[in-house]
């Protein structure tokens, strides 16, 4: 279990009218992963979720690369699979964001953050970072991975299966509206579509984070239980298949 908390909207308040917010300009996507969209969705029109050879594509979630992308009430938004030369600087400075490095614990230099990411890209494919990509814009890191095969699950009654989440929300002129909200529906329903046995979508934020465990709940998770981690004491929140109807 990495030592993150699925952090949305921590220590942010909207960001006034003329505010600045430089630290979302430069954040259009370069031509490479324009580039990397199409060539995702064009091979996914191809072989399909399995890849050519009928196989799952390099990881135990079912071919996260090839989920597609999702409409939100924010604008289309798709999970696009890291790639430390392409994506560690970006990633390394929200990590150093105060708001953020109060729960995922991974401020300092780029070192830090590469320390972090290079175990999972050179993994089983149990856990897949990704950037979270909304209109063109990179916007949040996420990390999908099996909590069944996590830690986590010596923490509580784990089901074959159970997908995980962590989450950032990357800039600050993008947290205390909402996004979180939207955004963890949206990847929790990408979750169910694309991993037929996967019966719930857990997540552990930080109880002190109210914003996360709340924007959790605004999505459709439901409080299950207080649980004692290594590094904190966590809501932990799940999302059933069975209730998505509802909820």
């Amino acid at each position: 279990m990495p030592p993150t908390d699925a952090s949305t909207d921590a220590g942010t308040e909207s960001a006034p009218a003329g505010a600045d917010s430089t630290d979302t300009l430069d954040l259009r996507l370069p031509d490479e992963l324009i580039g990397l969209l199409a060539d995702t969705d064009a091979r996914a029109a191809r072989t399909g979720p399995l890849g050519s050879e009928g196989a799952v594509a390099d990881d135990l979630l079912d071919g996260v690369a090839q989920w597609g992308p999702a409409t939100t009430t924010a604008g289309v938004f798709q999970l696009v699979p890291v790639r430390l030369e392409r994506d560690l600087t970006l990633i390394s400075r929200w990590m150093n964001d105060p708001a953020v490095a109060a729960f995922w614990e991974l401020a300092g230099p780029e070192t830090v953050t590469e320390s972090h990411l290079r175990p999972q890209l050179d993994g089983d494919g149990r856990s897949v970072p990704c950037l979270g990509v909304l209109e063109g814009t990179p916007v949040s890191y996420w990390e999908i991975y099996r909590a069944d095969l996590d830690p986590l699950a010596r923490h509580y009654p784990a089901r074959p299966h159970d997908t995980g989440i962590h989450l950032l929300i990357g800039g600050v002129a993008n947290r205390g509206r909402g996004l979180g909200t939207s955004l963890l529906r949206a990847v929790a329903d990408l979750v169910l579509d694309h991993r037929p046995a996967c019966a719930r979508v857990v997540a552990e934020p930080d109880l002190r984070n109210t914003p996360s465990v709340s924007a959790f709940l605004s999505a459709g998770f439901r409080f299950s239980a207080e649980v004692e981690l290594p590094d904190k004491r966590a809501a932990l929140m799940v999302r059933d298949r069975a209730l998505r109807a509802v909820l």
